[in-house]
């Protein structure tokens, strides 16, 4: 069997200008729905790379709602209006945060691991939610429509431009975490999941690899809550509760972890089914969700993406059989290369 081929990069660049391209002829509503899903796919990002690792978390909205408060301060106590600068105080925010604390997280695995980043999750809830004169309690702070790039998008094409700003960033983020994947850390990180152990008589460091990749996977949730604040327009310390962590995780699920583009499959998913799921039965939408969870892991317990595994392995029309050398065949070259040796001089003597 020859090498296996890599994937061709035209493929994500195809689909990225066709989602470029998808507000020319979609409508406004389904235009916002697709900006919320691929800013909370850098958020689902994050916990794919940690469970690549095999690494659980439950409290990932903690640095979802520190990227969205850091630019909802900025506004209010800082004056800040650029948005770029909004977003790069947000991934201060969530990379100093996930820094601080991952000193003591990345010490604890399996479901120490979990439960610990949900309770500094919560604790985060509780502080967002009793600091009413400082955080807005539970009305939350507003986030008027900011400059982007030191120009004012007009209030008809507000909208695209957040969405623009929200793919490009995503395209970016996403392909610094295939990278990353890739890299020694990301390699070092999958052979942590498998086994520790031996990782550590490799001589490699296993609490630097966690904290490296815990530390990234903060750093993508905190852009993501920025960019659902500059959207909606508006944060509340919801963001911040635990069941936004566990949407993290649901739609880690439902995408998989064969990808970094398994998280955009997944949230745009999720998305579109649960506002619709809400649109047509108010009251029994999370059970429809929890009916596409079970479907998903019973058909395909390795998520959406692994639909693509699926059709890689479908013969293609007209393409020729492999060549596959039989056993028979093989004894017979191994003979002939023996005989060919044998009548061959030996030198040196």
């Amino acid at each position: 069997m020859g090498p296996r081929p890599r994937p061709s990069p035209l493929l994500p660049l195809g689909a990225l200008v066709l989602f470029l391209l998808a507000p020319l002829v979609l409508s406004g509503w389904i235009v916002f729905l697709l900006t919320v899903a691929w800013a909370k796919a850098l958020a689902v990002l994050g916990v794919v790379l940690l469970l690549r690792g095999g690494l659980l978390t439950f409290g990932h909205a903690l640095y979802y709602a520190a990227g969205a408060y850091a630019a909802g301060m900025a506004v209010k106590y800082l004056h800040v209006r650029e948005g770029l600068a909004l977003l790069g105080l947000a991934l201060l925010a969530g990379v100093g945060t996930s820094a601080l604390l991952g000193l003591l997280v990345a010490r604890y695995r399996g479901v120490y691991f979990a439960l610990l980043n949900l309770a500094f999750s919560m604790v985060l809830y509780g502080v967002l939610l009793k600091f009413y004169a400082i955080t807005g309690g539970t009305d939350g702070l507003g986030l008027p429509a900011p400059p982007l790039a030191g120009l004012r998008p007009v209030a008809q094409s507000l909208r695209l431009a957040l969405y623009d700003l929200t793919l490009v960033l995503a395209a970016l983020l996403i392909y610094a975490a295939h990278r990353f994947s890739a890299s020694p850390v990301g390699y070092t990180l999958r052979a942590i999941r498998d086994n520790e152990v031996r990782v550590e008589y490799m001589g490699a460091s296993v609490w630097r690899t966690i904290y490296v990749s815990y530390v990234i996977a903060g750093g993508l949730a905190s852009v993501a809550g920025a960019l659902i604040g500059l959207s909606v327009g508006h944060i509340t310390p919801d963001l911040s509760f635990w069941s936004q962590s566990g949407e993290f995780v649901f739609v880690a699920i439902l995408g998989g972890t064969g990808s970094v583009l398994a998280p955009v499959v997944g949230s745009i998913v999720f998305e579109f089914v649960r506002n619709y799921a809400f649109e047509l039965s108010p009251y029994t939408w999370q059970m429809t969700l929890g009916i596409v969870l079970l479907v998903i892991i019973f058909f395909l317990p390795g998520g959406l993406w692994s639909l693509s595994a699926l059709a890689r392995r479908l013969p293609r029309r007209g393409a020729p059989p492999p060549f596959r050398t039989s056993p028979r065949d093989g004894a017979g070259a191994a003979g002939a290369r023996t005989a060919d040796q044998a009548r061959e001089p030996r030198g040196g003597r």
